[in-house]
């Protein structure tokens, strides 16, 4: 059917891009002249002339890969177009002549434009034949990249509007092209550049997404379907049961011309169009909800990664920015994400070995557990026994009384639940938070045989509501030991027994500023309001040693990791390695670490931390029992650590660490942190040892270092 649309003008456009072709005999003495009158070849030619001879090329969309620490175990791919650029030398010799022989017979003949088949086109088109575009490869290619390449809105209407000026710009920029590039550099650009349907962009995706296969791996039947989707990809995808019959013609006809070209011979094309082909016809996986290893549970550590780079300058002045290079910038990402540590993480997440029959967990409690190396700050595992899912459409209502008819976190949720966000501070750790009292009194001077006259009640000199049950006197604020112990204890015994009321007076002596200060520098950060007005002015905080702000079990790792490594604090990253389209390492995620505890006091805690955990200082001081004594022959290395209860138990703590890992663990509801529910120690300590055990499982035990006998008896 003949077009009309343009009516006379199409006429008078059509008049002169024969001129324009006149033109370039003079201008490229390419092709020979076609008969027109003297003043429209003259005009056309010098307009021809004046259009641009080169253009911007900017890389089209490509998948970044995003890997586990290993290199090699694929976690995800971020991408807003399926397409990974390979070499030609990567693509099987019959898919390039198979692409040739659908597109453009006389691609080896012309320069960029096929006088002959615009001829054609242009007394066929004016006849009233079926409109043809007589575009050569290379004007195919250039037309693409033009779009790909626009930078405003008006430059995408020029490269993609279906008119004679943009057909005569290709042809300009067609033939300057073929004299910057060869053939097969050409085709090559086309092969990664052109949709073949389906979500496949580029041949290595339409590979995959047909056949699961690389390129070069390509057989003549399956070649040849593939290079007949170019012309109309939606129409003719063969994944679709409308598209397939089209698809299969269309392969028929590419096969004949390939014939016809002398690639193959007359049986091998009647041999390949008889091949009944296996479509797989799956579109490749995108991003953290469609992860490659959900056994892992890695969409946590997927989602961590991806919240990260949105935080990063490296990559974009703002979160779009940041976003549309992960989702297209062809990078290949080694995430800090050990396979063995998140496999152990994900597994006792979901189930607590040795919690005992009479442990019930409910719907509304989360295991959240969190690994970190020291040294390094590299996120090594981050689970909770929950699916990884941006939708919670799904969810069941939320526990949370202030939060009628919203919907709760289970069984779907999202990293902030292991990590914290705007909406998530974290929750209350209880005695873990006993740590910063002690790295505060021994950076004061005290040393580790520091002893204390312990109360079974301590009336501070705290103020607190008079109405809480922490008050007595008064407005006085009073813990209590939950026990009955009484009498002198040193640092050691009270961190292994947990001794409120020998932390609180120690925090009392050494100010809670300090302490508050000594938590912030190991990265323990105030997300909720009142926390952070609360740390602002901490004097007169007392209750803060005993772990009433909110915290999660990253951040608490982390702070616990910052002391195996002798004080070093390194902020917490999902990176390992990042390398850009050409294999060029990028300046981001790497350890941003600083010494922020002197290395002796950093020892000293961690010696004593070994108490609670059933291991032994190095100076035997620990006394016999702990609060998670059995920890040490669970593990079976030298480890240090802390429990933590939160008033009636609402949640439950617990952070263990060896020289090569830091495990921090919280249980609790998350959607209501002040819940009724009593949280169970068994489940919490067992699933974070557990983690760490086989985390280092075949790895060597590193024993820590020995503080000095100053920090530990003074003098």
């Amino acid at each position: 059917m003949r077009l009309r649309g343009h009516g006379v003008l199409s006429n008078v456009s059509s008049l002169l891009l024969c001129g324009l072709l006149a033109g370039v005999v003079v201008a490229a003495a390419t092709f020979p002249a076609l008969a027109m009158s003297g003043l429209s070849a003259k005009a056309g030619a010098d307009h021809f002339e004046g259009l641009p001879t080169t253009f911007d090329v900017l890389p089209s969309p490509q998948i970044s890969y995003v890997y586990a620490s290993d290199g090699t175990t694929l976690l995800a791919m971020m991408y807003d177009e399926n397409r990974r650029d390979v070499p030609i030398t990567d693509v099987a010799p019959v898919m390039a002549q198979a692409i040739v022989a659908a597109e453009d017979t006389r691609f080896y003949q012309h320069h960029g434009v096929d006088l002959k088949g615009v001829a054609r086109a242009f007394v066929n088109n004016q006849n009233g034949g079926d409109q043809q575009g007589a575009s050569t490869l290379t004007m195919q290619y250039v037309r693409q990249v033009s779009a790909y390449s626009a930078r405003t809105p008006q430059e995408v209407v020029e490269a993609t509007d279906k008119t004679p000026g943009r057909k005569v710009r290709e042809m300009k920029l067609a033939i300057a092209l073929e004299k910057k590039l060869s053939k097969e550099q050409i085709l090559e650009r086309y092969l990664n550049i052109s949709s073949f349907g389906h979500g496949a962009y580029g041949i290595f995706a339409a590979s995959h997404v047909y056949f699961d296969k690389d390129p070069k791996d390509l057989t003549l039947p399956e070649a040849a379907l593939i290079a007949g989707l170019v012309k109309a990809p939606t129409t003719n995808d063969p994944a679709t049961a409308e598209g397939l019959p089209r698809a299969l013609d269309r392969q028929k006809y590419v096969l004949g011309q390939m014939v016809t070209m002398g690639y193959i011979t007359r049986q091998q094309a009647d041999e390949a169009a008889a091949t009944e082909l296996t479509i797989v016809g799956r579109r490749a996986p995108e991003g953290c909800e469609a992860v490659q290893r959900p056994d892992l549970g890695a969409g946590f550590m997927c989602d961590y990664l991806r919240r990260w780079w949105l935080e990063q300058p490296a990559f974009g002045a703002d979160a779009y920015e940041r976003q549309n290079k992960l989702r297209s910038g062809g990078y290949t990402i080694i995430s800090s994400m050990s396979v063995q540590a998140q496999a152990a993480a994900f597994k006792y997440a979901q189930n607590q070995p040795g919690a005992g029959d009479s442990v019930k967990m409910g719907d509304s409690e989360a295991v959240m557990l969190a690994a970190i190396e020291p040294g390094t700050g590299r996120v090594q595992a981050l689970a909770t026994n929950r699916n990884f899912s941006n939708d919670q459409t799904h969810n069941g209502p939320s526990t949370n009384p202030s939060k009628k008819g919203q919907k709760g976190n289970y069984p779907n949720t999202t990293v902030p639940l292991i990590t914290g966000g705007p909406e998530i501070p974290g929750y209350q750790a209880g005695s873990s938070f006993k740590i910063f009292s002690a790295v505060a009194a021994l950076e004061a001077g005290l040393p580790l045989s520091h002893t204390e006259n312990v109360q079974k009640q301590f009336m501070s000199d705290y103020p607190v509501d008079p109405s809480s049950p922490t008050a007595c006197n008064g407005a006085h604020y009073c813990p209590k030991n939950s026990g009955d112990q009484a009498g002198d204890f040193n640092m050691w015994q009270s961190f292994g027994m947990s001794l409120n009321t020998y932390f609180v007076p120690l925090q009392q002596k050494v100010g809670a500023e300090k302490v508050v200060d000594v938590a912030q520098r190991l990265g323990i950060q105030f997300r909720s309001a009142n926390d952070a007005k609360l740390a602002a002015d901490a004097h007169l905080w007392g209750a803060f040693t005993l772990g009433v702000s909110d915290t999660t079990p990253l951040d608490l790792a982390n702070a616990y990791a910052t002391l195996a490594a002798d004080g070093t604090y390194c902020a917490p990253t999902p990176i390992v390695e990042i390398r850009d389209l050409n294999g060029n390492k990028i300046d981001a995620g790497g350890p941003q670490c600083k010494q922020v505890v002197d290395p002796d006091v950093a020892r000293a805690a961690v010696d004593m931390a070994r108490c609670p955990v059933g291991d032994q200082s190095a100076f035997n001081a620990c006394p016999d029992g702990g609060t998670a004594a059995g920890v040490h022959g669970q593990v079976d290395r030298p480890v240090a650590g802390k429990t933590g209860t939160t008033d009636s138990e609402k949640s439950a703590t617990f952070v263990v660490m060896a020289k090569q890992l830091a495990v921090a663990g919280i249980v609790t509801d998350p959607d209501n942190p002040q819940t009724n529910k009593t949280m169970s120690h068994p489940v919490i300590n067992n699933a974070v040892a557990h983690t760490l055990k086989d985390a280092l499982a075949g790895v060597p035990a590193v024993n820590f270092t020995p503080p000095s006998h100053a920090k530990a008896f003074g003098g």
